[in-house]
């Protein structure tokens, strides 16, 4: 397979057509795939839906990725274009966070470890119409699912917060929908939000502006969910006015 036109870009990976059934996902940092690819083989043995791994292509580097060719709107399109509802998009969510730690670990000794995707949000979920199939797995490490949990909400609440997200008020509502559903499988204890902050924190990716806006969003998981965020102490934090820790 020869290697065809750009197919869109995201924040780390250029994506390119290869045929009608596969693509090349290529990092330009030359992010070693060697670990997403082993967690996708092993979660699409384990019946999850994840895209499928591909023969190599021609002229592939070492780092490239060749995964299916999925159809479809990404669930944030869908839930921008009014055709799958907040509350609809927060049982998706939660049903595909329950399904995929209800998959043993792949390498952990602990039993109560489980695979966490750590990015799982609307525009990691393609509705195809085969069904919906989680994409995007560099971030993927083992853990306790409540870190997982957490770290989509801080995502959901940094996003909505954002001045330049229009639709910011509707990803607030999907959050507080969706921390509704994650009281059914433990929540988002407030541990587990102070880790995936420090976590998120770290992300190289992250804008200034994101990064200083990170103890809002932890502030609007909390509030929405009952839980007081704790300190990198591990202390609880003192609430304080709006944007304060």
């Amino acid at each position: 397979m020869e290697i065809g036109p750009l197919l869109g870009s995201g924040r780390t990976a250029d994506v390119y057509a290869l045929d009608g059934t596969w693509v090349l996902r290529r990092y330009r940092h030359g992010i070693d795939t060697t670990g997403e690819l082993a967690v996708m083989s092993y979660l699409a043995a384990s019946g999850f839906p994840v895209p499928r791994i591909g023969p190599p292509a021609d002229d592939a580097l070492p780092t490239d990725l060749v995964v299916q060719r999925l159809t479809g709107p990404t669930l944030a399109e869908a839930l921008l274009a009014g055709t799958v509802t907040e509350d609809e998009g927060a049982d998706l969510l939660a049903r595909l966070l329950r399904e995929l730690h209800a998959i043993p670990a792949r390498l952990s000794q602990d039993p109560e470890d489980r695979v966490l995707h750590m990015d799982l949000h609307p525009e990691n979920v393609i509705l195809s119409p085969g069904g919906a199939s989680v994409i995007d797995w560099p971030t993927a490490r083992e853990g306790p699912p409540a870190l997982d949990r957490a770290m989509t909400s801080l995502i959901l609440a940094q996003v909505s917060l954002d001045p330049a997200f229009t639709a910011g008020a509707r990803l607030r509502d999907l959050l507080a929908a969706l921390l509704t559903r994650f009281e059914a499988d433990g929540g988002v204890p407030a541990d587990a939000l102070a880790r995936a902050t420090a976590l998120r924190a770290e992300d190289p990716r992250l804008t200034v502006q994101g990064t200083a806006a990170l103890d809002e969003a932890a502030d609007l998981v909390a509030s929405l969910s009952g839980a007081g965020r704790l300190t990198s102490a591990g202390r609880p934090a003192r609430r304080g006015p709006r944007g304060c820790p």
